[in-house]
């Protein structure tokens, strides 16, 4: 696990050098955690040539969106949604996923002055399973994700989805506080 601070001053990263394209990605849940990950993600880890993809975990019973589009994608969740396509507001309404004009900006950032090809792609269900599901079906290189700083006891009796996916993907894992 690699825990970073978006406040450290003293962040020191190097890129490996490799050759071919990895699969990154990046949980969003639209939180102020979340946007730190994918603001850490753009800026020590995403380069030229990888592929980016933004993943959403909408809640079990959300009843928001096309429920011909839940139906049809509930076990699996979507396929991977180009970015293009997944801005439009059409797109995400009939996913039922309400986004951050914040985070759109960001992503078309990316989009526009980097090599990478980005992706979205929608889950129904606990994010704990799903994200972990999704490390190894797509499969990821790597995952970056927000912490919600829960306390002890809260952490305790929920549990924590960083920890659970720190110990459970199949990828390497960066939480950012």
């Amino acid at each position: 696990m690699v825990l970073c601070d978006m406040h450290a001053s003293a962040l020191v990263h190097t890129q490996p050098s490799m050759d071919h394209a990895r699969n990154v990605g990046i949980a969003i849940d639209f939180s102020p955690s979340s946007k730190n990950a994918l603001l850490w993600a753009i800026q020590n880890l995403v380069r030229s040539g990888d592929s980016v993809i933004i993943l959403i975990v909408l809640p079990k019973g959300s009843d928001v969106g096309s429920p011909h589009l839940k139906t049809l994608w509930f076990e699996s969740g979507s396929p991977l949604i180009p970015f293009l396509e997944f801005k439009d507001p059409k797109t995400q309404n009939g996913y039922g996923v309400a986004t951050d004009s914040q985070f759109i900006s960001l992503l078309d950032n990316l989009n526009l002055h980097h090599d990478v090809i980005i992706h979205a792609k929608i889950c129904w269900g606990d994010p704990k399973e799903k994200l972990c599901e999704a490390a190894s079906n797509i499969p990821l290189q790597s995952l970056v994700m927000g912490s919600r700083g829960q306390g002890t006891l809260k952490r305790t009796i929920l549990g924590s989805v960083s920890n659970h996916v720190v110990n459970h993907a199949t990828c390497a894992v960066t939480v950012v506080k």
